[in-house]
Parts: C-alpha cells; structure tokens; sequence
C-alpha cells in the first residue's frame, strides 16, 4: 500500500486533448466586438533623435483609424518596469535600439495596418551607439541614457537584487555611466588566499546571446473602457502586468484586468511587461478593443538573454582544494533594464558553484547598450556564471591531475551546509547526486578518439520572493474547484495542483478543476517563474485545503450537534460521533438546506515559518555529457546525456522528466547551436531559419533521467522545485566534453562546427571575447 493516492503518480496533463487536438485558446485567438489590429513602426538604427513623425499617408490609407505616437501619451506615465521604470512604451525624443517601437498604427484590418505601418515616416538625426558592453564601459562612451528614472521595485525586490539600482537616484551629469546596476558580493581574504595557494587558474569566457524561443510570440489585446482597462496577455506574471499597467493609467488595481489563457512557451521571456502597455494604451487612444500580434523577429527585438563576459580566478592548494573565488562579471543587458538587475544578482549568487569557497570576490555590472533589451532566461543568471565557473574548475583539475568528477568530490558542501552566509543551507545531496551522474556516463563510455565527457553541477536559490495564495471551493456535489494566479505554459502546472488538491481532500482527480490566471477572479500569484509552482503554490494549495476541511468539519458539528473537535477527516467525508460520515457534498447541502452553497478555503503563504529562511528551495542542476567530435568538420555529437533532478519528491515523475529533458535540450541549444548575432545596428539572423535551435536528430543516442526523491524539500510532501536546474550546467559541461575531446579549452560558446575545428588546428577563434 503507498502513502499517497494522488500524488507521486504520473498521470496524464490537463490541457493534454486540447492542446493536440488544437482547441487549446491562446492570446492569439481571442478577439473583442469592434476590435481593431495594430502593428508596430520600429525604429530602423540603433541610437538616433527623433526629429520628427508624419503619419499624414498612413492616415490616409484605407481603413485606418489612428497612429499613435509618444506625443499622444503626455496624459500618461510614459515608461513601465517592475524593477526600475526606465522603458518608454513608445520612444519620445530618441530611440535607443533598432526595432525600438516608434508609432502604433490601427486599422479595421491586420493587412490595412501592416500596409499602412510602412506610410509612416520618421525622421531621425544619428547618434554616436555603444553595441557592446566593452563599448559601453570604455571612457567617454555614448550614453544610452542621459537621465535617471525612479525604482519601482519594492522591497521584496531590492532584497533580491543585492544594493539598490545605481540609476535610482540623480547623479551629477558628468558622473552618469552606461552602468545600469551593480552588485557585490565579498567574504573572506581573497588576496592572502591567492598569495598562499598552491595553483591558481585564471579564464575570461563570453556566453552568447540567446533568444528563450517561445513558440508563441509576445502578443496582447486590450480594452479600455470607462476607466476601466481589461487586458488578455501571454504574460508568464498577469499580476505584475497589472501592476505596470495601473502606474501607466493611474488607476486602482482593481480597475485593471490582465488575464492569460495558455502560454506557447515562456521560458522565462514572458516574464514581466513586454507588449501590452503598446496594447492598451492604442485602446485608451481610440476607445475600441486592440490586438498587437508581433512577427518571431519583433518578439526577438522585444527582448532576449543577457549575454555575458566572465573573468574567473580560482585559488586551490595541492589537493583541490579551493581556497578563493575572483569573478568579474559584465553583462550585456541592452536598451532598459527589464528583469536584467534581478538576473545580474543572480548570476552572481550563483556564479562560484555549490562549492566550499572560504573566501570570494564577485563583482557584478549590468550595461545599458544600444541593443535588444535583455530579460529573464530559464536558470536567471546561473548559465552565465556556471558556465564560467564550472570550466575554470575543470582546467584547474587538469593541471592538477583529477578528473572532473574527483575535483567536485572534494569541494561540494554536504547536505545542510550553507553556500550563501545566512541563508538557507544547501537542502540536496549534490555528492550522491555527482556519483549517479559520472557512474551513468562511465557505464556508457566509447573507446574512441575524439570522445569527450564532462560533468557539472549548480545550486539557484530558487522560489524568487514567498508569496502565494490559494483557494479551493468545494461544490454541493463535492466536486472541487482550484483557484490559482499561477500560469500554464506548458510545464503542466494545472496537472499539478489538480493532483495536490486531490491528495489533501481525499476526492477522486477526476473532479478536481483549475482556473488560472485572471487577476479579477483568480486570488494574488506574484509570479510564476524560478521553478516556484510546485513548491510555493503547492504550499499555499495545502494551507486552502486546510481551511476547507476546517470549514466542512465545522458545519458538520453542526449538523450533529456537537463540537468539531469530535469531527474526524475522511477522504473526501467526515465522520462525527456514534460513527455517523457525512461526503462534502453532503455537509454543504445539509448545511445550507437546499440543492445549492459551496464551502471555500483560503490558503496564505508569506515569508514565514518554513519560507523564513532564503532562498526557500535551492534547486540544483547535476548533468553527465559525452560527445564525439568529427576532426573534419568540427561537428559536435552528444553520445550521452545524464541529468539528475534532486527534486525532494515528484508529485507527477512523468512531468517532471519532461522538464529535465526540456531543460537540458534547452542547454544544449546554448551549448551547441544558438547565438543571436549583431551585423552593425541590426541582428542578423533574428528569424526561425537562420537562429539554429536543437532538433530532433541532435538528441543524445542515450538519454538517462534520474529523480532523486528523499522528501528533504519544503514543498509537498517534501518536493522542491524543478524545471530550471538540468539547463544551468551544461554549457560547462559540453564545454569540458569537447576540450577533452579536441585537447584545448573553448572560451565561449555556442561551439560551432567552425569554432570546435579552429579548436582541433589550434587557430585563435575568430571572435574572442570582448
């Protein structure tokens, strides 16, 4: 007999049918009585003033019903950001990146407006531009922006992203930098370590500029009424949209609706406000309903990764062991900030590896340049900095004669042992972890030339920021309706909570129904995102549950009158004295009298108890690759891929997998393939053929998922989160897979078959680091 009857069982998604079948709705496929289309006058050069706007063809072109530009939003707080509001909704005076949106034209008809877009015509006086962070810090640079904005975080935020936005406050004009935040990170001496060290091992690496690829692109349409503002949005947090959209407006919260249907992909790329300010305040314009749908190259231009340039110096005595950690981090955070302060924290955070480090230096900047604006990526930051870090790591092993596993043996921290001071200590068992992961590969290992392995690992203090709320409703029937603010978007997050839900009442899964993601119905979720749902959802789940059993308990002492301390729970009843059981369906008509009534619990979650302590989870990447190298072409072939999930406890182990395998695919990618590349001004593969992803024939010959499940999370049952964890480390490990493969270290990625053959002839690459 098992402990649970739900959860711990994989069982088939939700949204599986509708989504196969293509009766799934997206943003996409909303539409509104009297709606209008609009499409979006980009900026087409990187920095420039804007001279001036004349819209007179375009007005004059069929079915056109306006053309919005800066100038009209004068009435309206003109820019939006959750952390610091720095991003122009339309750009007033200059713009600040190619693709930056300019005008706003509306017509009865998708190709009138598409027609009428190109009528539009700017006038622009160019500008000196910065198109990378090296640009960006040189003296004198160009600035990208010339004033300071206010900090819209609160504080929940500014304790996330280390010291406050060096742009929060006005500097003298002659002290302003393209420095758009800057975080430390120090404990320790550093330099007495270095000084006495056995072997010090320094490496500078780039990570690529990445685009997260949602299959849906960014797309919103919004209607403003009354002085009332309803938006339907792809936003992965419709909360946090809200939040942005009631600034720009002035208007109460609860006079702002943002609600989100299913998401085609998010990946962390929709967190936050991308599209809809452009939607909403068209519909403020003309008083009728807008639909903004963008192109895959628009949604590439709204936002992508920060890219990166890392500066790693380790310090390790004779046995491996380390003793310092120097790491210089500069990223590229593009034309606003975006999420891109909260990623740089956490690249730093999470930049030195869940190792034993007693002493650490880490300096952090994110640059203002003139191009995409950078946002939130699956793994927040940890990519960067792992990929950095665990490479350096594997270089100082070589000189040091261990292998990559045994150097990791030596310096992981144990179970409980903190890697940040005063924060929550490490809550997996990364050593057992590491020994499943490089037995798994050692299994599998070819005896050929040009065959490469690798291991590597990460710690994310995971969760983001605890809070969450929940409700359940139990119906006369005893059927039982979720209420959550969590999104789907594919990571099977209503499955979930169905199953969580129908563990804690004791009724059947298949009554159990979810309703996500409507900030007028569904109750508060700040986000969903840093793998959070399972664990802090989940969380708030049981506490509503709770209440509602405590609700159904009450009414039935009631009904028996007696006291409720003589009411026991049942799955899915209650039972009261002399062995009377009522269903909950039945303790709700009772209770009521009538055929009608429903009971209703509230689960709360904050920053206490057992989320006191930060992060509230950490979650952990473990990953095994091998590849073969062609010598000929350079072409790189993963032979084998090992993850393993120390996910405390799968409520749904088939979901969970798909996670892993979804985030290492996600990896490789990086690893492998993908990197947005700027030719002057503009990106030259922003579209679906030329931005390689991973395809199907790219896929390891063996694949081995592994869940470590010893209940030792603080979610459910002991679960903590996943779908983040397996993508952080494996730039570094491919990375060490092909220098072991090829005899030389790579220094950035993706690596390309020309880079990996400039590797195997011992050629500088082509672009080294900037």
């Amino acid at each position: 007999m098992t402990e649970f009857s739900t959860v711990g069982t994989s069982v088939r998604r939700r949204d599986l049918v509708e989504k196969v079948t293509g009766s799934a709705e997206y943003t996409v496929d909303v539409t509104m009585p009297g709606m209008l289309h609009a499409k979006v006058v980009r900026s087409d050069r990187a920095h420039a003033r804007i001279l001036s706007i004349d819209a007179t063809e375009a007005l004059a072109a069929p079915d056109v019903v306006a053309v919005v530009t800066a100038a009209d939003l004068e009435p309206l707080f003109p820019r939006f950001g959750h952390i610091i509001a720095d991003h122009f909704i339309l750009a007033p005076d200059k713009v600040r990146y190619f693709g930056e949106p300019v005008a706003i034209v509306l017509a009865e008809t998708l190709g009138a407006a598409s027609d009428a877009m190109r009528l539009v015509r700017v006038e622009y006086e160019d500008l000196p531009s910065v198109m990378t962070a090296a640009a960006a810090l040189a003296e004198g640079a160009p600035l990208v922006h010339e004033q300071a904005y206010d900090a819209t975080g609160d504080d929940s935020f500014k304790s996330l992203t280390g010291k406050k936005h060096t742009m929060e406050f006005p500097e003298a004009e002659g002290a302003r930098t393209n420095v758009a935040h800057e975080v430390d990170l120090e404990w320790g001496d550093v330099d007495a370590a270095r000084a006495g060290a056995h072997l010090v091992v320094e490496s500078t690496v780039h990570y690529p500029m990445l685009y997260a690829y949602g299959m849906e692109p960014y797309n919103a349409v919004a209607s403003y009424v009354d002085g009332a503002l309803s938006v339907v949005s792809s936003a992965q947090h419709p909360y946090m949209v809200r939040d942005d959209l009631a600034r720009i407006f002035d208007l109460p919260l609860s006079r702002v609706r943002v609600s989100t249907p299913y998401i085609g992909g998010g990946y962390g790329s929709k967190s936050y406000t991308k599209v809809e300010p452009l939607a909403s305040v068209a519909s403020w314009m003309v008083g009728r309903p807008v639909k903004l749908v963008l192109s895959v190259e628009e949604a590439i231009y709204t936002t992508r990764v920060d890219t990166a340039d890392i500066h790693v110096r380790s310090s390790f005595d004779a046995e491996g062991h380390i003793l310092a950690r120097e790491i210089d981090i500069v990223m590229d955070s593009g034309a606003y900030a975006d999420n891109s302060p909260l990623v740089l924290a956490k690249c730093v955070n999470r930049s030195f590896g869940p190792y034993r480090v007693p002493n650490l230096r880490v300096r952090g900047r994110s640059l203002y340049t003139n191009t995409a604006p950078a946002s939130s990526y699956r793994g927040f930051g940890a990519p960067q900095g792992n990929f950095a870090a665990e490479t350096n790591l594997d270089q100082a092993a070589e000189q040091l004669g261990l292998d990559g596993a045994e150097i990791r043996r030596r310096n992981l921290v144990r179970h409980g042992e903190a890697i940040l001071p005063g924060k929550r200590g490490i809550d997996a068992d990364l050593l057992a972890d590491l020994e499943i992961a490089a037995s798994s590969l050692e299994r599998d290992r070819k005896d050929t030339p040009y065959y490469g392995m690798g291991v590597s690992c990460s710690a994310s203090d995971a969760g983001a920021y605890p809070i969450s709320t929940a409700q359940v409703r139990i119906q006369f029937d005893g059927s039982v309706i979720v209420f959550s603010g969590s999104t789907e978007m594919g990571q099977g997050s209503q499955s979930l909570l169905s199953q969580v839900a129908a563990e804690e009442l004791g009724v059947d899964l298949g009554v159990v129904s979810v309703v996500q993601s409507d900030t007028s119905v569904t109750p508060y979720e700040r986000t969903t995102g840093a793998s959070r749902t399972s664990t802090l959802v989940g969380l708030a789940l049981q506490r509503a549950c709770a209440d509602a059993r405590t609700r159904i308990r009450d009414m039935a002492a009631e009904i028996w009158s007696c006291t409720p301390d003589e009411v026991i729970d049942l799955p899915g009843a209650v039972q009261g004295p002399e062995g009377a059981k009522l269903a909950y369906g039945e303790v709700v008509r009772k209770w009521f009298g009538g055929t009608a009534g429903e009971v209703t619990g509230i689960g709360l979650l904050r920053r206490e108890g057992v989320t006191q302590e930060m992060p509230p989870f950490w979650e952990t990447g473990m990953v095994g690759v091998a590849v073969e190298v062609d010598p000929e072409t350079g072409v790189v072939t993963v032979d084998q891929l090992v993850t393993v999930a120390d996910i405390g406890f799968a409520i749904n182990p088939q979901a969970v997998e798909g996670q892993d395998l979804g985030a290492a695919t996600q990896g490789l990618g990086g690893a492998l393939y993908e990197e947005l590349v700027y030719d002057g001004p503009q990106l030259a593969n922003a579209n679906m053929v030329d931005y390689r992803v991973p395809r199907v024939t790219d896929m390891p010959r063996k694949i081995d998922l592994v869940l470590a499940e010893r209940r030792d999370g603080i979610g459910p049952y002991g679960a903590k989160g996943a779908g983040e964890g397996q993508l952080n480390p494996i730039g570094g490990a491919v990375a060490a897979a092909v220098a072991r493969a090829v005899g030389r270290w790579p220094n950035r990625l993706p690596l390309t078959p020309e880079r990996v053959w400039r590797l195997l002839n011992d050629l500088e690459d082509s672009d080294p680091p900037a």
